[in-house]
């Protein structure tokens, strides 16, 4: 028992995840075209014929702009809240839409996609849980904040894909005008390395085999910065960092049979993650 997964495209300029077993795989976002979407799948050996259906995250650009394009395509179902899409303005004509609730799974035929809030200045944002046969893949991106329902999900995955946007001391001293800076670290905007490192640090289960960090600002941001500071805590896991400029390998991701998960942390505590770097 395994699932698949890979990062097609990780970044503001575009995000699309990919999560799949033998024979059925769905797409979290497609922020890059449907031709770049393609070409990187079949660098990678894998087929869009196993795709059955598109989840939508929330409704900014680099999340959704290749969905119609490749949706019409391939007649895939695309995912999506009612908010998000009334924020979307695409032209979703010749597109399958279907609703989704939160918590409530959406059956894919063997995988298992569940939603669930996030804090993001969207409309409706969600992060997604994709289950197989007891392995359970996160797709924790475009965070303003960790909250209970995130480390919930967290230490229970054999995988993740997990924002960590951006260096404190780079934004601080970079060239984004005030706004912005206040938008990126205002609690909707996204998860930094500290806030990234410190629920990875806390709440990663001993059984998670892969972390994929993504969504790396170009400006505010070190790939190789992170991956040396998430390696220093990572006890086995492996650290990945999620280019925005092309896909990375394939990873594999096996069930641990009768693995422990971690305690959940108690209700009420969002901001006690920063305890555990001091």
């Amino acid at each position: 028992m395994q699932l698949s997964i890979t990062s097609l495209n990780s970044g503001s300029n575009g995000n699309c995840y990919y999560i799949g077993n033998g024979k059925e795989a769905v797409l979290v976002d497609a922020g890059i075209s449907c031709r770049e979407t393609e070409k990187r799948m079949k660098r990678l050996g894998l087929s869009m014929s196993k795709v059955k259906a598109i989840f939508v995250s929330h409704e900014h650009s680099d999340h959704i702009r290749g969905i119609p394009v490749l949706a019409k395509k391939y007649q895939l179902p695309v995912f999506i809240t009612p908010g998000t899409l009334q924020g979307c303005r695409l032209d979703f004509n010749g597109v399958t839409v279907c609703s989704f609730q939160a918590h409530e799974p959406v059956q894919i035929g063997s995988l298992s996609v569940t939603a669930f809030p996030k804090f993001h200045d969207a409309a409706d944002p969600h992060s997604f849980i994709v289950g197989y046969k007891g392995i359970k893949i996160g797709i924790f991106t475009d965070i303003g904040a960790p909250c209970d329902q995130l480390i919930s999900h967290f230490v229970k995955c054999h995988a993740a894909f997990l924002e960590a946007n951006y260096d404190e001391e780079m934004l601080d001293r970079g060239h984004y005008p005030y706004y912005l800076k206040r938008r990126i670290k205002g609690g909707r905007g996204h998860l930094s390395n500290r806030q990234a490192l410190a629920l990875f640090a806390a709440y990663k289960p001993s059984f998670m085999s892969h972390v994929l960090l993504s969504h790396l600002s170009k400006d505010n941001n070190c790939p190789h910065l992170v991956k040396e500071l998430f390696t220093t805590h990572a006890d086995g896991t492996e650290v990945i960092v999620a280019s925005r400029f092309e896909e990375t390998p394939v990873y594999n991701i096996v069930y641990a049979a009768g693995a422990p998960v971690k305690a959940v942390v108690q209700q009420g505590k969002q901001t006690s993650l920063f305890d555990v770097l001091m």
